[in-house]
């Protein structure tokens, strides 16, 4: 009872922050986001230990300086993920390309054109959340597959903002016929598989040097529906950010479905890695990433 009493008065006092950030310029709300990334980093302290432990145990050539700079600064992202998720009720298709700068974008242009939908593969990085917006912003029917938030009002709020900008919703529970009627309609996809989630279907693969279990589904959805699996993010440069797709993975069948699902895991698993190394502060490491255990732990 304590623990949802608690999350009621920090979402009220979450909502009158938000109203004021929503009345201020962007540019100044990021400027205090920074600043209260660095309260949130001394004041969280197991978030701030688990981000702490998970930098150094994948970094382990920097310096305890470095490591502790590098987790103030994933905080401070997360703070200004939330500005600018206030703030996009300024977005629109006229200021898309000045909120988010674009490359490559005929890599998906291209993958669409195949016809079987696509599946954008992103991650818990830079301001995700953006990313859908950078599709049905340019006319493209988008779908997200999402896990519940059982505390509604947040539900709603981040809900509220998707679907304002034309992104559907569907939950990770919902039937998969669902997930596959989107892709047959030549919709993009999105999903977000780097987190360790034991109630999915998964497989170890290697991570920053370390087993982490990882969900199947990107690479079956995959080859179940002819949907291209593509890479994609939304890197933070300063106060602007900077839309980046990747090369469609080309798919790679092995001698059994689990071998395949596996080894293809892998490959998108190196590609997530490769940029979370380039931008590390821009990635959650607060989150438990290595929980599961091979063992069955």
């Amino acid at each position: 009872m304590k623990i949802k009493t608690k999350r009621y008065y920090l979402y009220y006092l979450a909502a009158i922050s938000g109203f004021i950030i929503a009345i201020l310029p962007l540019r100044l709300g990021l400027y205090l986001a920074n600043l209260a990334g660095g309260i949130v980093f001394a004041v969280a302290g197991k978030e701030r230990k688990e981000a702490l432990n998970n930098l150094r145990s994948s970094f382990p050539e920097k310096s305890d300086s470095e490591i502790e700079e590098i987790a103030k600064k994933v905080f401070s992202n997360l703070c200004k993920n939330a500005v600018e998720l206030i703030n996009t009720y300024k977005l629109n298709r006229k200021n898309l390309d000045r909120w988010i700068k674009t490359e490559d974008l005929e890599k998906a242009e291209r993958a669409l054109s195949k016809g079987n939908g696509i599946i954008i593969l992103a991650s818990h990085f830079g301001n995700w959340e953006l990313l859908s917006f950078c599709f049905t912003l340019r006319n493209h029917a988008t779908s997200v597959i999402a896990r519940r938030i059982y505390f509604d009002k947040y539900e709603h709020f981040i809900n509220r903002v998707r679907r304002s900008k034309g992104v559907k919703v569907i939950y990770r529970d919902e039937s998969p016929r669902k997930i596959l009627k989107a892709l047959k309609n030549n919709e993009v996809l999105g999903i977000l598989a780097d987190q360790d989630i034991d109630s999915v279907d998964g497989v170890f693969v290697d991570f920053f040097g370390k087993p982490a279990y990882t969900p199947k589904a990107p690479v079956a959805l995959a080859f179940a529906s002819g949907a291209p699996l593509v890479p994609a993010f939304v890197v933070r440069e300063g106060n602007s950010r900077r839309l980046v797709i990747g090369d469609e993975i080309n798919l790679v069948e092995k001698s059994n479905k689990e071998e395949t699902i596996k080894f293809n895991t892998q490959r998108w698993s190196r590609i997530v890695e490769s940029f979370i190394r380039k931008y590390p502060e821009q990635w959650v490491w607060m989150h438990r990433r290595w929980k599961t255990k091979p063992d069955g732990r």
